[in-house]
């Protein structure tokens, strides 16, 4: 098993961070590569041609490697959620009558482009909710899901788990399902890839849609999608020089191409090369590919196991194991609790989680050890 790691980052020793869902720490070098990159644009003549498309290929590689994806040009440089869900949305087939299935309370920029889709297709949103029970609610969610995949369904978007509260959705039921109806499968991987292991392969998404500041451990403002064989032929939602045939030819630019880059290359932003944010990105994959996600999970489970069974024990709602990510998970509270009152001894305690709906929301990393995890459930049990 992995060890900490906590010697890799600059948190200050009073603060217990089990946020990362929220945004990641920073390691020291990649903070140190993002200096070194940023210094780089007070002598632009050392950037040369080749410098607009090296890094951005070792980044594709790194990332395909880390979701055992066999092709680098499906996988391109987007700046947020958001716009790699615009080009998903501005290439799906919908009419009238069909439907798009979405999770209930999945996080905004996944559920907005669907409701806007529907509205201008007069297709129907199908929102599906948890159950409100709280035994076996991973399983029967899971299950709501599958059941409401019909033959009308055009598209499921979700995650591989739930931003708020870590369920796990099973990607490989879904597919099936998908595959059955012809729908188009959708994940959004923010809040997983890079800490829970994610076998493109095996799972076989139409799209796969990622922001970097997060479990990825790069900086804001860029992240990384996957474009399945479906969107071979699509329409990016801009359309920027470097995404066209040849555009490595600068004396050439002004010899307009028609044909885009080979791959899914066309949906990449403008300004891709993102001199700053590149290398920053590149150096946290390869250090998330050289722990490797199956190693973070098993050590977060390891830190986590015995504070989680003890609440459990006390009358805190945590999802079973099997039903939730270990990177990522909801503590629900027992009913005398009030949300107001945790908040207040946390921010006392410096102790910095999230609460979402009903969940506080809990995310260790490599950073954090079993100490950090009975500092916050020693506040939670004298809550009560």
């Amino acid at each position: 098993m992995l060890a900490n790691q906590q010697s890799l980052f600059n948190i200050p020793e009073e603060i217990t961070y089990l946020n990362c869902a929220y945004m990641s720490p920073m390691m020291t070098k990649v903070e140190e590569v993002g200096i070194e990159a940023l210094k780089r644009k007070a002598n632009p003549s050392s950037i040369t041609a080749n410098d607009f498309f090296a890094d951005t290929e070792k980044l594709r590689t790194e990332f395909a490697a880390l979701i055992n994806s066999p092709e680098p040009n499906r996988c391109v440089i987007i700046p947020s959620v958001s716009y790699g869900m615009g080009n998903v949305m501005r290439n799906v087939s919908l009419e009238e009558g069909d439907n798009v299935v979405v999770i209930g309370e999945q996080f905004p920029s996944n559920y907005y482009p669907w409701h806007r889709l529907c509205a201008e297709r007069k297709a129907r949103l199908k929102v599906i909710s948890a159950d409100s029970s709280k035994s076996g609610r991973g399983k029967k969610w899971n299950e709501k899901i599958h059941d409401a995949i019909d033959n009308k369904t055009k598209l499921i978007s979700l995650g591989h788990v739930h931003w708020a509260d870590g369920t796990l959705f099973d990607l490989m039921e879904i597919r099936k399902r998908t595959n059955d109806v012809g729908a188009l499968m959708v994940i959004d991987g923010t809040q997983s890839i890079g800490a829970l292991p994610f076998d493109l392969q095996e799972f076989q998404p139409d799209a796969l849609i990622c922001a970097g500041y997060k479990w990825l451990m790069g900086p804001y403002s860029i992240g990384m999608a996957y474009y399945g064989p479906y969107f071979d032929e699509g329409v990016p939602i801009e359309e920027n020089w470097i995404n066209r045939l040849n555009s490595e030819d600068f004396a050439g630019l002004v010899s307009y191409e028609d044909q885009y880059q080979p791959g899914a290359l066309r949906y990449e932003v403008g300004e891709h090369s993102n001199f700053n944010l590149v290398p920053m990105l590149l150096k946290a994959i390869e250090q998330i590919n050289a722990w490797s996600p199956a190693e973070i999970q098993n050590y977060c489970a390891d830190i986590t196991k015995n504070e989680l069974n003890a609440l459990e024990q006390k009358g805190f709602s945590i999802e079973s194991p099997e039903w939730r990510g270990s990177h990522l998970f909801g503590i629900r509270l027992p009913e005398n609790v009030e949300i107001s009152q945790l908040k207040s001894k946390l921010a006392e305690e410096q102790i910095n989680v999230s609460v979402r709906g009903d969940a506080v929301r809990v995310a260790p990393h490599l950073y954090n050890s079993r100490q950090d995890m009975q500092k916050l459930t020693d506040v939670l049990l004298h809550l009560k």
